[in-house]
């Protein structure tokens, strides 16, 4: 078997195995805001912004993963300047956005694709359910932008500090 063939048909395994999962960025944050038609209908400060991208097969133990995630996270400087301070250690707020474009295939073409981005009727659920798993621990500190609108968001990145999680790798 030459070297093409074994190359095309790897190609084809890889293409055909579909890992599913959540994606989350976490940018920590000093400010954010979200805006709908020249609106801020909500703002933070010291905390998370958020951008949440949800596929077709991603459930509920999904977002209550990311959601322990977030909470938890120590990615605040102690008296040391070290991270080692969560969202709660340092009384922080999150802002959730949803953001399909998250699963932007650019394979082919110059177009995104976003076909395994979900459809509103199972993402806009999980969505407020992984928004309600935040506010369980955080009460009233967790704010979000409109599902589906087109918004505006504003933020000062604190550090600056961006991480991508998903609930697939557990990283």
């Amino acid at each position: 078997m030459n070297w093409l063939k074994i190359q095309t048909a790897f190609s084809y395994i890889l293409e055909s195995i579909k890992v599913i999962f959540m994606r989350l960025v976490l940018q920590r944050v000093s400010f954010a805001s979200v805006e709908v038609e020249k609106v801020v209908i909500n703002s933070i400060s010291n905390g998370f912004l958020l951008l949440l991208g949800i596929e077709h097969d991603d459930m509920k133990q999904d977002a209550e993963w990311l959601a322990n995630k977030v909470i938890n996270m120590r990615i605040f400087s102690d008296e040391a300047g070290l991270m080692n301070l969560s969202l709660e250690n340092t009384n922080g707020e999150i802002l959730v956005i949803s953001q399909f474009t998250l699963f932007a295939s650019t394979k082919k073409g110059n177009r995104p694709s976003f076909i395994r981005a979900a459809r509103p009727e199972h993402a806009i659920p999980l969505y407020e359910y992984f928004v309600q798993c935040l506010e369980k621990q955080l009460l009233n500190k967790v704010k979000t932008g409109i599902f589906g609108a087109d918004m505006k968001v504003n933020l000062t990145n604190d550090g600056p500090v961006t991480i991508f999680i998903d609930t697939k790798q557990k990283e």
